[in-house]
């Protein structure tokens, strides 16, 4: 299997790298930037086209998620061209007002936003013109490295002492970029196998958490990692935020569908979330050795 990947900086996209390397039955193309043509589909010849998500569209310039939605067009054009499967990821902060119950597939959402419009605007386009496609909203993504990545702003911010202000009044999943990963190559494969299976998917992470839960865990956590190696620090503090007084607001995506039609199962974040910070602090170790080394 062949698939075209877009926005090489993009956290998911390093992690889709990573998780190719790993197997012998998936070949990556990855391009640059979040446009492709037919012309260049024709010649690359992939079984499906990737995009990764804008992870925080609320946060944006508008003008910048309208670019975004105007090139996931753009590519939706060259994919009826050349009849390849578009896989479109995007975030659950489309679902601008959240719901008491978890979210399922056919709940399209509705925001008031107008860039978030835009993108829901795309999203209509896509399942009313073209059938071989995926759209995949996401939780919260998190990694180590790469565009969208939060956790390592997290990381390097607490280290240097400075404070990190979280909402407390949010709730959803947040979403490790490599599960995301192996959820999308084991998907697709099924796909070029036949299945067939098109449409809306939800994916995240498991345990609804706020943003300031999920990074005091990861401070606590990142303390523990460091004091067990030695390594006494100061860490910046977690503040809270409030966005909503009456209520909190829950986006939490119901993942049903993806275990009944492709047997992914969601993944822990807590579990994800501590397998990166074990990766961080081996890195900063060796980091470390490697200065003592060169200096002596």
């Amino acid at each position: 299997m062949k698939l075209l990947i877009l926005d090489a900086g993009h956290c998911l996209s390093l992690a889709l790298a990573r998780e190719a390397s790993r197997r012998a039955d998936t070949e990556l193309v990855i391009e640059q930037g979040t446009i492709i043509t037919a012309s260049r589909l024709e010649a690359i010849a992939p079984d499906a086209v990737i995009i990764p998500p804008l992870a925080h569209p609320l946060n944006m310039a508008p003008a910048d998620v309208t670019a975004h939605a105007d090139a996931v067009d753009s590519c939706l054009d060259a994919c009826q061209a050349q009849n390849v499967a578009l896989i479109w990821c995007v975030s659950d902060q489309l679902y601008e007002d959240g719901l008491d119950v978890p979210i399922d597939e056919h709940v399209v959402p509705a925001p008031r936003d107008d860039s978030l419009r835009r993108l829901v605007q795309t999203g209509d386009r896509i399942r009313a013109e073209f059938q071989r496609h995926l759209i995949v909203r996401l939780g919260p993504l998190f990694a180590l490295e790469g565009s969208h990545a939060w956790l390592n702003e997290i990381i390097g911010n607490l280290v240097l002492g400075k404070a990190v202000r979280a909402a407390e009044d949010v709730i959803f999943c947040p979403t490790s970029a490599d599960a995301v990963a192996m959820a999308l190559i084991g998907m697709l494969q099924q796909q070029v196998s036949g299945a067939e299976a098109w449409g809306a998917y939800h994916l995240a992470g498991t345990e609804p958490v706020s943003a300031f839960t999920f990074t005091s865990m990861v401070r606590t956590q990142l303390l523990t990692h460091l004091e067990g190696r030695g390594e006494q620090i100061t860490l910046g503090e977690v503040q809270p935020l409030k966005h909503h007084h009456d209520a909190k607001l829950r986006r939490v995506l119901n993942c049903r569908r993806v275990l009944d039609v492709f047997g992914v199962h969601q993944k822990p974040w807590r579990l994800e979330a501590g397998r990166m910070l074990d990766t961080w602090c081996l890195t900063r170790e060796s980091n470390r050795v490697s200065d003592t080394g060169a200096s002596a």
